[in-house]
């Protein structure tokens, strides 16, 4: 029998581990060259004295199976909006509903701190992940192009 799942927000000792599962969505997403971020740069950047994104992890049995970090986006329109950057589950441990309770937690954080909404973006072609967001009632936009400017 599989130990209980426990969601809770994410610790500096977490960050090896949430790295490693970026990577796994790198290769799932077909772009694992794309993940340029360093362990540092990613452990400061929700940890230092200025962090700029928070996350929660689902843990089974001392080991996270799943993460869901986001950040604060301004919308000019509609005031503070949380930006979920990537939620993900292991592949091992998918469809027992570790994202469901993870994004559940997101919304219970959003409504918390009175976010006007929770925003992302989804790959077109990840069917599953269209799915999994079409069971929260999700209203897909298809008006707006991302734009990108790297640096």
């Amino acid at each position: 029998m599989p130990s209980p799942i426990l969601i809770r927000k994410a610790t500096a000792a977490d960050c090896p581990r949430m790295m490693e599962l970026v990577r796994e969505l790198a290769l799932y997403e077909r772009a694992p060259e794309a993940v340029t971020v360093s362990a540092e740069h990613f452990l400061e950047s929700g940890f230092g004295p200025n962090p700029v994104w928070w996350a929660f992890v689902a843990e089974e049995g001392g080991v996270i199976q799943g993460f869901a970090l986001y950040y604060i986006r301004y919308s000019t329109w509609k005031g503070q909006r949380m930006y979920l950057e990537d939620i993900l589950v292991t592949e091992t441990a998918r469809g027992r509903g570790i994202g469901a309770l993870l994004m559940n937690a997101l919304i219970a954080e959003a409504r918390e701190r009175k976010f006007s909404g929770i925003t992302w973006q989804v790959l077109n072609w990840n069917e599953p992940a269209l799915n999994f967001y079409r069971k929260f009632n999700t209203r897909f936009d298809d008006e707006w192009v991302n734009g990108i400017l790297e640096m």
